[in-house]
């Protein structure tokens, strides 16, 4: 490697964490907090970022990648619902050259020339809330939210309420069958259900996709009843039997049995996708329902099922997203806010102003060099732009308009909430807070995203419950939580929680009881919630999955702070552990405080070791996989892909636990490697007989 390109994968690497870090805070904000600060064109411009330098340099992608995750979990309001097959959700693209860059993947993948037929089909892309119908003898049986992929929240008494879902399907129906599609507003129906909202003094929804969402989440469904929501189906779940070879004749299919569908055309070429792409940009206006853009599927099935999925999407299927709605408008001011791991975000405070429908009055600004590369100032008019139900993003200040008075903001080097200095560590563009748990903010961030839908998930004790308990000093640790009920009991809280101003006995029964069924969590959870820095869900589940339990865990971070112990190189050889997240995880679990919180949760909980679900019928289920040399019968991705579906672990590099190598023709060092270790090594025919069997 020259030194120009170590030096590129050197900066590639500090933009990747860059990149990580800030896509799983919005994350976390828009699916945990439900306060989203930037909006959907700036968010997917950071992940089309991240994305580019993944492609660039693979061996940055780790399993805690927002690149490898999806959604959010489940609310605790409804039963939760395992999904049969996954509810995964699109990749992005936003240009011509970003769908050629798709095709180019998909023949790639597949092993296709140029001269070989990829028919895609086109549909609109519908803003709404995600639902899977699932049919059993041709009756609806259940209904439920796509959740966090894996688990969805059961909706089927709202659902039930739908006119225009059918509750039986034909005879030639499969006996099982789950039909994938989007729970939506028409436009018509949103402004009367708005206007009916206003005249009865009660508040209008912001949006369409808002009122459906809303719509379908009240806990009584007689209020469901009585909104106008509506149902596309485009898609299947599980199906007991195939009735279709492709994409399209599913469409086909779905329609005759009577499910509702939107428009759908088959393409044969990218000059066909891009001309229906723009025929439905210039006529959206005309639809009776919001649409954010269109999602292109490969027709085929076997060409599907041999794309497979990435952790949080198909490989055959991508959406194409419509350019973001700007508005212009008066900068005010600009805040500060600080997060549970110290960073000092700034936000814009704006002239309230509509944009795409929505009052908007605050934006993203990043961070202080986000400032000073747009040379924003306060009392600037500036542009702002939004896409979908976010915070939008201050895109620039319009010079020519620049008041007299307009003030140069001064990024501050001091906390605003408890005034320990604020420091910039090396290359990293965040400021942070060091004041660390003597700092209000900080403690008060981690006790919400410790009780957060993907952590512990506790109902009723959200952002404001727990920020009013601070202020009231009954919760300092996250062990309070489950110490909540006894000191209530006890009469250490006065006046007791009941007698609070909108409390109640049964209210307070409702947060006891939500607390206390989660005196039991899965290990993966736990280590999310504890909110270590670069450890997201995807990670936790890594963790959880290599050291199964709490002790454990706690042995091996303490022996890898000596970074010559194996613990240290066990550490770094899990798939999503990098350097720098190694060093945030020792150092963590070094804290003294971190440890005396550890031991105070370990007395009050059940923490249940990792069950890592396995593809129990697989021969190379659990087992670590390396592929090396050129592959004949399928491409290395393909190989990849395959083995993971049906259990196996895939490394890049060969080591003492390598289970298996698959070595095509021309491998080099990985296969020398595994001789020397006596790693057992395998032909792609042996590979392929071994998986088939």
């Amino acid at each position: 490697m020259t030194t120009h390109d170590m030096l590129a994968k050197l900066d590639a690497q500090v933009r990747h964490a860059e990149l990580v870090r800030d896509i799983k805070a919005h994350d976390e904000k828009y699916y945990q907090d439900d306060a989203p600060e930037i909006s959907d064109a700036e968010y997917d411009k950071l992940r089309k970022e991240l994305e580019h330098i993944e492609a660039e340099f693979p061996e940055l992608i780790t399993k805690d990648s927002p690149t490898q995750s999806v959604g959010a979990a489940p609310s605790k309001g409804f039963k939760k619902v395992q999904h049969a097959v996954p509810m995964l959700s699109l990749s992005n693209v936003f240009s011509e050259e970003d769908v050629d860059d798709f095709l180019t993947r998909i023949r790639k993948f597949l092993g296709l020339s140029e001269s070989d037929a990829v028919d895609i089909v086109a549909e609109p892309k519908i803003d709404g809330l995600s639902c899977s119908l699932r049919y059993e003898n041709r009756k609806l049986v259940l209904a439920a939210t796509r959740g966090d992929g894996a688990e969805g929240e059961d909706i089927t008494a709202n659902v039930m309420t739908i006119d225009e879902i059918p509750k039986t399907l034909p005879d030639d129906a499969p006996d099982i069958l789950e039909v994938r599609g989007e729970i939506y507003m028409s436009r018509k129906d949103f402004k009367a259900l708005n206007e009916a909202q206003e005249e009865a003094g009660k508040p209008v929804f912001a949006n369409p996709r808002n009122a459906a969402a809303g719509s379908v989440r009240q806990l009584d469904s007689t209020v469901t009843a009585n909104r106008p929501i509506r149902f596309f189906g485009y898609a299947l779940g599980q199906v007991s039997e195939s009735f279709a070879d492709s994409h399209y004749k599913i469409r086909e299919k779905l329609s005759a049995w009577g499910i509702p569908e939107t428009t759908f055309q088959l393409c044969a070429s990218k000059d066909d996708i891009m001309q229906h792409y723009q025929d439905i940009l210039e006529n959206r206006a005309d639809l009776d329902y919001e649409i954010d853009g269109v999602v292109y599927k490969v027709n085929r099935l076997d060409y599907q099922e041999r794309l497979g999925f990435v952790s949080r999407a198909p490989r055959w299927a991508t959406a194409h997203k419509f350019p973001a709605e700007q508005a212009i408008t008066k900068l005010n001011a600009i805040d500060i806010q600080v997060g549970r791991t110290g960073a000092l975000t700034p936000v814009a405070r704006l002239e309230p102003i509509t944009v795409g429908g929505v009052v908007v009055s605050n934006a993203t600004l990043h961070n202080e060099d986000e400032i000073e590369r747009k040379d924003i100032h306060i009392g600037d008019t500036v542009v702002i732009q939004r896409a979908g139900d976010v915070i939008p993003q201050v895109v620039e200040a319009l010079k020519d308009k620049r008041p007299k008075d307009a003030q140069k903001f001064e990024f501050p080097h001091t906390c605003p909430v408890c005034g320990s200095a604020a420091i910039r560590e090396g290359d990293d563009v965040v400021r942070r807070c060091t004041g660390g748990l003597i700092c209000d903010a900080q403690a008060v961030e981690r006790l919400k995203h410790f009780v957060s839908r993907l952590a512990f998930d506790i109902e009723g004790l959200g952002s404001k419950i727990i920020e009013l308990f601070w202020e009231k000093e009954i919760l300092k640790t996250p062990a309070d939580i489950f110490r909540l009920k006894d000191k209530n009991d006890d009469g250490e809280i006065e006046p007791p929680l009941q007698t609070w101003e909108g409390w109640g006995e049964k209210s307070v029964a409702n947060l006891f009881d939500a607390i206390e069924e989660r005196r039991t969590v899965d290990f993966n959870r736990f280590i999310y919630a504890l909110g270590i820095r670069q450890v997201g869900e995807a990670t936790a589940k890594r963790l959880a999955a290599t050291y199964t339990n709490l002790p454990t865990l706690k042995s091996a971070m303490k022996d890898a702070q000596d970074h010559e112990n194996s613990a240290f190189e066990d550490l770094l050889n899990i798939e999503d552990i990098g350097p720098a997240v190694a060093e945030d995880l020792i150092a963590f679990f070094a804290e003294t405080h971190n440890e005396e919180v550890l031991s105070d949760l370990e007395n009050l909980l059940a923490i249940k070791p990792y069950d890592a679900p396995q593809a129990s019928d697989s021969p190379v289920s659990g087992k670590t996989v390396v592929f090396t040399g050129t592959l004949v019968t399928m491409t290395r991705a393909e190989a990849k892909a395959r083995a993971e579906s049906l259990g196996a672990k895939v490394a890049g590099s060969v080591s003492k636990k390598t289970d298996y190598v698959v070595a095509g023709a021309d491998a080099g060092s990985k296969l020398k490697k595994a001789k020397d270790l006596e790693v057992e090594v395998l032909s792609e025919d042996d590979w392929n007989s071994l998986v088939n069997s």
